[in-house]
């Protein structure tokens, strides 16, 4: 299908820019090779990888793909452009969603666990999406008093983010990849709640199952050249 024309930027993140198509009800989602960032940041700012947004377009396909294969809903509706894929548009629900099925990250230094446990059942967290006060940690009954979502809707999501990673547990399994965590973002669309975003190396923790080698965000984070290894080593293993 050709591309639809895109209209006038409507957003633009760290990451991504959407913009508006012929359809009010679609958008073009496109990755970006390197990180929007302003003032003082800028003179740390990461260089642009080549093909990093080609990559993390088709990474979050195949995975948009795996999930509506499963019956979990997605904004995604097809691949448009090297680095953009046509979406629903959504009115996206203020929260982070964090799947945890080992300790990591932020998880070993709050609980002071070792990093690399394997938990006895998925930990899920929700963090409030404001900029301003840093994505902090919130339990469900914050979400109930910031009105950020009803009961029901917190249960749905709730039930999607476990039947998600019940889906890409044994699918990185295959790939010999231990899923550690990932993070999913959702939004409304007719009143239908579906998983929006990405799914990229950026918002997930990925280890080699084998040598427990950083193979995601971790990875990402050391230099340059580890980086253009780490997404091109997801996407042989994701998208080939």
């Amino acid at each position: 299908m050709p591309q639809p024309p895109r209209g006038r930027k409507l957003y633009e993140g760290k990451w991504k820019i959407l913009y508006e198509t012929t359809d009010p009800a679609r958008l073009i989602q496109r990755f970006k090779d390197a990180p929007r960032v302003a003032g003082a940041a800028k003179a740390t700012a990461r260089r642009p990888l080549p093909r990093r947004g080609a990559l993390k377009n088709q990474i979050s396909a195949r995975l948009f793909e795996l999930l509506q294969t499963n019956g979990i809903p997605t904004h995604f509706l097809e691949v448009v452009g090297p680095r953009e894929m046509l979406v629903r548009r959504l009115e996206m629900v203020r929260l982070e969603v964090v799947l945890r099925n080992t300790v990591a990250g932020s998880l070993a230094k709050r609980l002071g666990m070792e990093a690399g446990t394997a938990l006895p059942a998925p930990v899920l967290e929700l963090y409030y999406k404001s900029d301003a006060l840093g994505d902090p940690l919130i339990n469900e009954t914050h979400v109930g008093a910031l009105g950020l979502a009803s009961t029901e809707e917190l249960r749905a999501i709730r039930d999607m983010t476990l039947r998600t990673n019940r889906v890409l547990l044994p699918f990185f399994a295959e790939r010999d990849i231990l899923l550690v965590d990932f993070k999913l973002e959702f939004g409304r669309q007719a009143g239908r709640l579906m998983v929006g975003d990405d799914l990229t190396p950026d918002g997930c923790r990925f280890w080699d199952r084998t040598t427990r080698e950083r193979l995601g965000k971790d990875r990402l984070r050391r230099s340059p050249a580890r980086e253009v290894a780490a997404y091109q080593e997801i996407f042989q293993r994701v998208c080939a």
